[in-house]
């Protein structure tokens, strides 16, 4: 079997079985592992699960850990990726980025980890985020080589983080501005150079960009709690579109770079959620934005195929292939410590809410694609 990191090889049951009867017997390794406040799984050499303790089945929703001995550990959390290989968790290309696998591959070489690891679960469907907290650690036992790794879920601690960044930055920034504009018109001396309607333009621009991150922030917090209300209705997807370039093309963030219609773009009357599906394509044009260079242009462009929609935004750069292996986790982000929502909503609202999906490619030749494809009839 193919592996793009770690050694695809597993022990059979009836070893880990032998395994797992290594620690069961042992009569203080329970009330010691179900002692500590995090979730503890002991693996053995082929990275196998041999030993749970009960935070970790609670983690999992799991009453008894037979469904899981001899899972490996993104196996068992549920991992996107660890069925896109046939070796499994430790075996895709995701998986050289992976906070976890880093940590048990320096823990088999006899050195102590602690990472921080993002992972996506699905779970009935639904695609949820974790960030966690891992201590792997060393462990010989039985003359055999093991690892003791220890969970802890800080994704609340994330989130708080990346809003605290959101809020008392990016919200403070655009707020500065208002307040900068609005003692320019107090300030009459200040206004020889600029127009009273100029700055009353900027005044109002500015303030549509607070609103409109507050909003932002407002909806994904919802659609993390799963209280985020669909409102399908009906829209015309060119007139939707020249919409979302007029905004962009006046943000701050389109400054010596230019937005543009594909001229074959289609004109399709579609039913979706305007405001979530707007959502999801500004995030993609903001970021395509971020990405060029003075001078470079964006292009969307949409299109249809068997009842589905292609919204799409181009711009001319291509992303390093670790960014592009992580690009749609939250918490992870090129801008900079506790930043990283962009991507991920735009993988929340399409995916959990508006039955669609978000996909990308991006290579030296052709530059950087995202696509949004969303259903034009919808059907609950």
């Amino acid at each position: 079997m193919h592996t793009f990191y770690a050694p695809p090889e597993r022990d059979d049951l009836d070893i880990i079985a032998q395994q797992n009867d290594f620690f069961s017997e042992f009569a203080l390794m329970d009330p010691l592992l179900s002692g500590v406040l995090e979730s503890v799984v002991i693996l053995n050499n082929n990275r196998q699960i041999v030993y749970v303790n009960q935070n970790f089945l609670n983690f999992v929703n799991l009453k008894q850990p037979d469904g899981i001995l001899g899972l490996r550990l993104g196996e068992a959390l549920r991992c996107t990726h660890a069925t896109t290989m046939e070796g499994g968790c430790g075996t895709s290309q995701f998986c050289a980025v992976c906070g976890a696998a880093q940590a048990i591959a320096q823990a088999q070489k006899g050195k102590k980890t602690l990472n921080e690891c993002r992972i996506s679960v699905s779970k009935s469907d639904v695609h949820e985020a974790l960030d966690l907290r891992v201590w792997a650690t060393p462990l010989n036992f039985e003359d055999e080589k093991f690892t003791l790794f220890a969970i802890v879920d800080i994704s609340s601690e994330k989130r708080r983080r990346i809003l605290e960044r959101v809020f008392f930055h990016d919200i403070t920034n655009t707020a500065g501005a208002i307040q900068g504009l609005a003692e320019m018109l107090e300030q009459h001396g200040e206004l020889s150079m600029m127009p009273v309607e100029e700055v009353q333009a900027l005044l109002k621009q500015a303030s549509v960009q607070l609103i409109d991150e507050i909003r932002a922030q407002s909806q994904i917090s919802a659609a993390e709690q799963g209280d985020l209300t669909v409102e399908p209705q009906l829209l015309e997807t060119v007139p939707f579109l020249v919409d979302l370039i007029n905004v962009y093309q006046q943000h701050g963030v389109a400054n010596g770079r230019f937005l543009l219609l594909d001229p074959q773009a289609e004109d399709i009357l579609i039913q979706s959620d305007r405001t979530l599906l707007g959502r999801v394509v500004s995030n993609m044009v903001k970021n395509a934005l971020e990405a060029c260079k003075v001078g470079e242009t964006v292009t969307l462009n949409c299109e249809s195929s068997y009842n589905q929609l292609h919204i799409s935004v181009h711009n001319p750069t291509v992303m390093p292939h670790h960014v592009q292996l992580q690009v749609f986790q939250r918490s992870f982000s090129t801008k900079g410590y506790d930043r990283g929502l962009g991507t991920y909503s735009m993988k929340l609202l399409a995916e959990n809410y508006l039955h669609g999906k978000v996909q990308f490619q991006s290579s030296p030749e052709s530059g950087t694609k995202f696509m949004v494809t969303v259903p034009i009839i919808w059907k609950k």
